[in-house]
């Protein structure tokens, strides 16, 4: 099975491309909607949420995620505390659901993750694709999401930058201009990399 990484920081389009490939049929693994699945209501993460953060952290059974973003975007070292947490129970559903589709015999799986941590996601990808774009492009994306700039710039620089996404990835794709042109680059990459290996889609 062709395990296949998508990873890029906020505002670069992480998603569209996934959103591609997955309207072309292939399965997407994706770790925002697991993260958000395991701290909802009764998620499998909220109890050790409650314990790191206190029990204001959760509310009516899920992460408060208002609260907790007053605390960890204005210091990384609790943001990477919460992620660690998060992550640990994202990345044990994708193991899970990676070895059912082995079993079941899938071709290909798409994994969308925006922090490509080692253990849990580099090194179950056979191919890793980095979506970047442009600084201005990002502001201008998240500020139409509906943060303010100065939000848009903090949650930007506590990310890794777009070289140290290239550093572990093998293909970048740039999506700092039109969605035709995006998914022109998501063709060429179909193309070359997943119709060689037998995968039509």
């Amino acid at each position: 099975m062709f395990v296949l990484g998508v990873t890029g920081g906020i505002g670069t389009g992480k998603s569209t491309v996934s959103g591609i490939l997955r309207d072309r049929g292939l399965l997407v693994l994706d770790a925002d909607q697991i993260s958000r699945d395991v701290t909802d209501v009764g998620g499998i993460a909220n109890e050790e949420i409650a314990e790191v953060f206190g029990n204001r952290s959760i509310r009516n059974g899920a992460l408060d995620r208002k609260y907790i973003s007053t605390i960890v975007f204005n210091d990384k070292t609790k943001l990477d505390l919460l992620s660690a947490i998060i992550h640990k129970y994202v990345l044990k559903f994708i193991a899970d659901q990676l070895e059912k589709e082995r079993q079941k015999g899938t071709k290909c799986v798409v994994l969308d993750v925006p922090i490509p941590v080692e253990k849990g996601f580099v090194d179950k990808c056979n191919q890793i694709w980095v979506v970047t774009c442009d600084t201005a492009v990002k502001l201008v994306r998240l500020v139409d999401r509906g943060m303010t700039l100065d939000d848009a710039k903090r949650r930007i620089a506590m990310q890794m930058t777009d070289e140290e996404y290239l550093n572990i990835g093998d293909h970048e794709i740039n999506n700092s201009g039109t969605l035709d042109e995006l998914k022109a680059r998501v063709e060429e990459l179909i193309l070359s990399q997943l119709h060689e290996r037998g995968i039509r889609i």
